[in-house]
């Protein structure tokens, strides 16, 4: 694939409103565009070359870095291209929120796995959303079964 302007695509990538989000073998930031800091709260200056660690919620951590791992070791990943991840995440202040990422391997010069890149998007209002409308709708299933 040839890009044609690379200026351009470095702008989008850095100015795109969803988080772009790039760790080394290590799970270490080496990138983090705009669109991370107004979703996780965190300055890229804050975050560069510091561990993922920071917006992965503790009880999360473990089957995260399994999985990582185990990913750059094989050089592949379970989650294919049109695979949209939904997990809990947290904020600079410690808030929770909801994400949907997209992952990528990004190959190093060898062929390996060198680098993982992710695309996120921060859905805490659309899954607070959607339970709000099961609840209703299970409220609703209550209600005509005992009338």
């Amino acid at each position: 694939m040839t890009v044609p302007h690379p200026e351009l695509l470095a702008r989008m990538t850095i100015h795109a409103p969803d988080g772009i989000v790039i760790v080394d073998s290590e799970g270490l930031i080496q990138f983090w565009n705009s669109g991370s800091e107004r979703i996780f709260g965190w300055k890229e200056s804050e975050v560069l070359g510091q561990s993922l660690d920071l917006i992965i919620p503790e009880r999360h951590r473990r089957p995260h870095w399994n999985g990582f791992y185990a990913a750059m070791a094989k050089g592949t990943t379970r989650y294919g291209a049109s695979d949209l991840l939904t997990v809990p995440a947290l904020k600079a202040d410690g808030a929770s929120l909801s994400i949907e990422f997209s992952v990528c391997l990004l190959p190093d010069p060898r062929g390996g796995a060198g680098h993982v890149g992710a695309i996120i998007r921060d859905v805490t209002a659309r899954r607070a959303q959607e339970k709000e409308l099961r609840r209703r709708l299970a409220d609703a299933n209550v209600r005509t079964t005992t009338v």
